[in-house]
């Protein structure tokens, strides 16, 4: 305890916050080993997705000590890069966002960089988009995106002199994380660090430029209902002007999750993915009869669908209420198509653990097809790209301007599509049957494992390190690969994939960014038979989770 309260107090003496200093100064006075310990178990790690933690005082935790002295890491990286390097700095509207974008640009300026700081509170691909727009050589996004109110985190993209063509406006990746980790390391107390004034800062706000490329993406066949919902994050008003300059007149708020709140008070999780989340927008799109749900996650750069439900079995995920969600694979499919046979040249990406649907998708259409590992780091940077997705309900759909996942362009093609079906006279699940019929049906299911111990993720990969099965699902294995080797293209990442004599395939890893052990289990069909593809996806499901033994 006597070294513990040593390092609390040499934190507490550079703590330039009050309040988090006024909170550490209690704990360490109350000798509260649980909290101290917790606060000071290691520096928060920064990698290539940059900072993410829970909120709060100490040298693990998202505070305002801990984003300075990673603003000066980063800031000294850059310099031995390129001189006087601009950096542009966007946040959310979490807890903590507002304060520590406004710190990051007076670090940046306190060390002679150019301080580039957008509006308070706007989505995480305006930042990404003014990096490349106006030729940043970094961007600061303060945002945990989907996660708990109680996180906040920071991710870092290059661009302009430090990264330039397809990796311009891209969240970094290696060596540069280790290298700017390092740098964060040998950087001084917080409190220690020269500071710019505000007058150093120059406040820009690209919205119209970024607007302007969204909105360009796409135009309504005719007319259509949209519900929308930002999830209590920043996503709404842009969103909303985006479609509507695209052409789209009938847009509804979900009025209950419009305006930013950091609590997310009516969700359990602030991520459409999750059960529940888009009940006040299902009950919305049946006051008005929608054709289609929009729902962005909070930093706006995750678009989720949802719609109308029909008698039969089809593609999508009931919700209640008459709804289908749609999977981030079956938008992926949706959106693919329709960027593919709209393309002459180029390449279509999506990462590992996504569906194998879009790859017959390019072929189809002449395109090449790329697969990534995990995280838009690495499908943003793929040469030529023309649209690329991750199965979590990432999708980029103008590489040209947003080199990362972007909700709200993506919410302007996915009207479009919707809005182009409708007037050809078919639903969207009718579309997906037309996909199915043409490419194979191809479905998806997650399967996740949260835990409170991380020491139970890492006992269940070395169980399936050391135990391969013959049969899985009743289905003799024919693949059974370590990710860590690579697999085709793809380099090395912490996984499993497995394939079977019936051509399903599961893949598992942990999560990056969340205490989960993630399961991605696919199931091909040749014939357009949904119940039949459930079926086997529940036994694939059941086999799976006796196989983790979770």
């Amino acid at each position: 305890m006597a070294a513990l309260q040593d390092i609390a107090q040499d934190w507490l003496a550079h703590d330039p916050d009050p309040a988090t200093r006024e909170a550490l100064a209690a704990a360490i006075e109350a000798k509260d080993e649980v909290a101290l310990s917790a606060a000071f178990n290691g520096p928060l790690e920064f990698g290539t997705a940059g900072l993410r933690g829970e909120i709060g005082f100490g040298e693990s935790r998202m505070n305002q000590a801990v984003v300075m002295r990673a603003t000066a890491g980063l800031v000294a990286w850059l310099s031995k890069q390129v001189e006087r390097p601009r950096v542009v700095i966007g946040c959310d509207a979490r807890h903590g966002s507002a304060q520590f974008a406004e710190a990051a640009a007076k670090v940046v300026a306190g060390a002679g960089g150019h301080a580039i700081l957008l509006p308070l509170g706007r989505p995480t691909p305006l930042t990404s988009f003014s990096v490349r727009a106006l030729d940043a050589d970094a961007g600061i996004m303060v945002t945990a995106s989907h996660n708990p109110k109680w996180d906040n985190g920071y991710k870092v993209y290059l661009g302009g002199r430090a990264a330039t063509g397809d990796a311009a406006g891209v969240q970094i990746i290696a060596p540069a994380d280790k290298e700017i980790a390092a740098a964060i390391a040998a950087a001084p107390g917080a409190d220690e660090l020269p500071l710019g004034t505000d007058e150093q800062i120059e406040r820009v706000d690209t919205s119209a430029a970024y607007l302007a490329a969204a909105s360009a993406l796409g135009r309504p066949a005719t007319d259509i209902t949209i519900v929308l919902t930002p999830m209590h994050g920043v996503g709404g008003e842009l969103a909303k002007q985006a479609l509507a300059d695209a052409g789209f007149t009938n847009i509804v708020e979900v009025s209950e999750q419009w305006a930013p709140d950091p609590d997310f008070p009516t969700v359990a999780f602030p991520n459409p993915e999750e059960d529940g989340a888009l009940d006040l927008a299902v009950a919305t799109a049946n006051d008005v009869g929608a054709d289609v749900i929009i729902a962005l996650d909070p930093d706006a750069d995750r678009c989720a669908l949802a719609v109308p439900a029909r008698d039969t079995a089809s593609a999508g995920t009931h919700i209640g209420g008459g709804w289908l969600k749609l999977s981030g694979d079956e938008t992926g499919a949706l959106i693919g198509e329709w960027a593919a046979s709209r393309a002459s040249s180029g390449t279509t990406a999506c990462s590992i653990v996504s569906g194998r649907m879009l790859s017959r998708i390019a072929e189809a259409h002449g395109l090449r097809h790329a697969t990534t590992l995990t995280g838009f780091k690495w499908i943003g940077r793929t040469p030529e790209l023309v649209y690329g997705y991750e199965e979590a309900i990432g999708h980029c759909v103008d590489p040209a301007h947003v080199r990362d996942k972007d909700g709200i362009s993506a919410a302007v093609v996915a009207a479009t599509i919707v809005a182009e079906l409708k007037a050809e006279g078919i639903s969207v699940l009718e579309h997906f049957d037309r996909l199915a019929a043409g490419y194979g049906l191809y479905r998806t299911q997650p399967l996740t494992f949260r835990v409170q111990d991380l020491s139970l993720i890492a006992e269940a990969m070395q169980r399936l390190r050391a135990q391969r099965p013959a049969t899985l699902a009743g289905s003799p294995v024919t693949e059974y690969v370590d990710l860590n080797d690579g697999y085709g293209e793809t380099p090395g990442t912490n996984g499993i994939l497995i394939r079977t004599s019936a051509d399903d395939r599961v893949i598992i890893r942990p999560s990056g960014t969340e205490p989960k052990l993630k399961c991605y289990l696919e199931v091909v069909m040749d014939t357009v038979d949904w119940e039949a593809a459930d079926a086997r996806l529940a036994l694939l499901s059941d086999a799976t989770r006796e196989l983790c033994g979770m």
